[in-house]
């Protein structure tokens, strides 16, 4: 699986969002892409998704034009968007019905990716009787179940606390290990893009441009005690410089 971004453009009203930007992401990858208010990351996100029309260059995925929504890109917002009256197992399973799958293998994949995720034992529960952190488990759950070719993750973790989003970031790691599964991830969290992601992208704002493309050599086991060692403190040290010196240049 190889997923291509060339020289994408995205205009609002005739207002550059992102101009030019290139990247790669490979099978098994996890890649985190950080900037400033403005950088259009969530943007570049929905374009990658088919959410959004791109006004120049080319997204491809193993080959084939970006034209639309599709199973082989699964999707995460913030919110975690869930159906609340369906139960968490019909909330895992509900895309899969669109896919030419025997039933059998629906129930197992819910199954499967409920108890990757921990909550098996709430299969039959409502999204209202979960915690925060519980939804957005549900929602990743439903984007797997589909097994995409790309997970995309729109700062899936920004409104929870930060004792839960600390947990999610290392859950979300062993499901990533588990899995092997490919991730891009947006996250106005430096911190959060270091600890997770193999390469971090900077874009700078307005327009956004790929201002920088970091490889993260730490171990690929992630965990929070990460956080204080010294070639991690230094790693996030240098994203957050150029993500504010980008911002800066907008004064």
């Amino acid at each position: 699986m190889t997923l291509v971004l060339r020289d994408v453009v995205k205009e609002f009203g005739g207002k550059r969002v992102l101009d030019g930007v290139g990247l790669e992401v490979g099978r098994g990858d996890f890649l985190c892409i950080v900037g400033a208010s403005g950088s259009g990351k969530s943007t570049l996100l929905g374009m990658i998704a088919g959410l959004e029309p791109i006004t120049g260059g080319t997204i491809e995925l193993d080959g084939h034009p970006v034209s639309g929504p599709g199973p082989e890109r699964g999707l995460v917002f913030q919110s975690g968007a869930l159906f609340p009256f369906l139960t968490v197992a019909e909330n895992v399973g509900f895309g899969l019905r669109l896919l030419p799958l025997p039933a059998a293998e629906r129930r197992r994949r819910v199954d499967w990716y409920l108890s990757e995720v921990g909550l098996l034992p709430l299969a039959n529960a409502l999204p209202k009787e979960l915690s925060g952190g519980q939804r957005q488990r549900v929602a990743i759950a439903r984007a797997l179940a589909c097994e995409p070719s790309v997970l995309l993750l729109d700062e899936p973790f920004g409104a929870l606390d930060v004792q839960t989003k600390e947990d999610m970031q290392v859950f979300l790691h062993q499901v990533w290990q588990d899995t092997g599964a490919t991730v891009l991830m947006v996250t106005h969290d430096v911190e959060e893009a270091v600890l997770l992601g193999r390469r971090v992208i900077v874009l700078t704002s307005d327009p956004g441009r790929v201002a920088a493309e970091l490889p993260v050599p730490l171990a690929d086991h992630r965990q929070l005690g990460l956080k204080r060692t010294p070639e991690f403190l230094a790693l996030r040290n240098q994203v957050e410089d150029l993500v504010r010196g980008h911002a800066q240049s907008r004064v």
